[in-house]
């Protein structure tokens, strides 16, 4: 049976976990954004289609760049993808132990980073020091994990709440709401009536890391979330899916 620590370890391993990605996608609640179809093809480009094959975007990312500051000024560089370094330090069950820092995660983004953060749902398993942003113990508390089916898929489930430490990958669209997020993002006076959700239900499919399904059980955005639903792992993917 998964504990938190495997389930925390599943959430940041899924950049080392597939290549290509059939599945379709949609939010409920305030963002009620989709149904979609999405194929992604690691590590640039997402080809995506209402349920009935409209085509609605194909992007492609360039890698993410930063800036290097010198005694001459500076320049900037290219963050490696994932794939163009050495594997991280992994478990002996093959998930990643610690994430190395430095790397061009973010998936191609449709829309909004609520996009790449089910793709890669790193923020379910590291937190952050809000005032100095390292890495300062986990980013949720996490009740017991529970080995269930998603889409006729293996998953695991658990009860999650945020803790001080949750950083989400965009404080505008996180995977669990937080108070302390939001006041961040937005200011103090932010949402000052609404009663923010005590519990999450979250679902990570254990063959890829992907986030499949997020829901709110109490407060004022109560049953919002989203559900991801897998259609295809590692097909081949032809440059002509993506014109």
């Amino acid at each position: 049976m998964p504990d938190a620590a495997d389930f925390r370890a599943l959430a940041r391993s899924s950049p080392w976990r597939w290549s290509t990605l059939r599945f379709t996608v949609r939010w409920r609640g305030e963002r009620a954004l989709g149904p979609v179809r999405a194929w992604l093809r690691r590590p640039d480009v997402v080809r995506v289609e209402t349920l009935d094959g409209h085509l609605l975007q194909v992007v492609r990312e360039s890698p993410q760049r930063v800036g290097v500051l010198t005694s001459g000024g500076g320049y900037d560089r290219r963050l490696p993808w994932p794939e163009d370094v050495p594997a991280p330090l992994l478990r002996p069950d093959g998930l990643v132990a610690e994430r190395p820092d430095g790397l061009s995660y973010d998936a191609p983004m449709y829309q909004d980073y609520a996009w790449v953060a089910v793709l890669d749902p790193v923020e379910l398993a590291d937190g952050r020091d809000p005032e100095t942003g390292e890495r300062a113990g986990p980013g949720l508390t996490i009740e017991t994990v529970t080995e269930i089916e998603h889409g006729g898929r293996p998953a695991w489930e658990a009860v999650v709440r945020p803790t001080p430490l949750y950083e989400p990958r965009c404080g505008c669209c996180s995977l669990v709401r937080s108070r302390l997020v939001d006041r961040y993002e937005w200011g103090e006076a932010s949402f000052a009536d609404a009663e923010y959700p005590t519990e999450y239900l979250v679902r990570l499919d254990v063959q890829t890391g992907v986030c499949v399904w997020t829901e709110a059980l109490d407060g004022t955005w109560v049953g919002t979330g989203h559900v991801l639903r897998i259609e295809a792992v590692d097909e081949p993917m032809d440059d002509a899916l993506f014109p």
